[in-house]
């Protein structure tokens, strides 16, 4: 028997770069979770769910008001805290810390300090997968994306996204985590989470790092 795999992906980008798409096809990648012969899910959570309003697209922890600021630093230990404690389980986010501090950039022009975050991620072995795109194929995600969204409109706007990319790019590169920049223009799933796959198997991002019991 091998080494056990469990990896730790933060899956970043703005929306129309197939974040959510990998997500699903990581967890069922042979070079992420191992052969399977029957499908089950390893854990797979996201900072985008609105789950502090009761309604729609409301709010949660990427685009938290002012007054919840509290709650949601709250809730990033929480996740924090459930990571350290369950180290050898294979953690998938689709976005996470990255996205709040752009969105918190966008809306209210601060970017919180998540040196906290990582500094508790980063024994746990956690990567962030910035997902990107070329500008000038923004425009054919749309489209395909037009075809099952529930919400249209939020697409109106390609440049808010162009703009949201350049941002979290800043970021991950000021990001104290190991971070592969995955180019999604072709829109090529599959490919993608093969060189994802390549990454973690080449940067020691499929096993937990050495001593990591003893964390917490």
């Amino acid at each position: 028997m091998g080494a056990k795999l469990c990896p730790k992906i933060i899956l970043e980008g703005t929306r129309l770069t197939h974040k959510t798409d990998l997500a699903f096809a990581l967890n069922e990648h042979p070079g992420i979770v191992g052969p399977r012969k029957y499908r089950y899910p390893s854990p797979l959570v996201s900072a985008e769910w609105c789950g502090f309003s009761n309604h729609p697209w409301g709010r949660g922890l990427v685009n938290y008001a002012p007054e919840e600021r509290d709650r949601a630093m709250e809730t990033y230990a929480t996740w924090a805290r459930l990571f350290e404690l369950l180290p050898y389980y294979s953690w998938i986010v689709d976005r996470f810390h990255l996205s709040t501090q752009a969105e918190q950039r966008r809306l209210y022009g601060e970017v919180p300090d998540f040196g906290w975050l990582e500094a508790r991620l980063r024994p746990l072995g956690f990567r962030v997968v910035l997902c990107v795109r070329r500008a000038d194929t923004f425009a054919a995600a749309r489209e395909a994306r037009l075809q099952v969204s529930g919400k249209p409109s939020q697409y109106d706007d390609l440049d808010v996204f162009i703009r949201e990319q350049d941002l979290l790019r800043e970021l991950a590169a000021a990001s104290t985590l190991p971070v592969l920049e995955l180019d999604v223009s072709d829109d090529d799933v599959p490919g993608a989470t093969d060189r994802i796959a390549g990454w973690l198997e080449a940067s020691g991002g499929l096993s937990a790092p050495w001593g990591v019991a003893s964390v917490g």
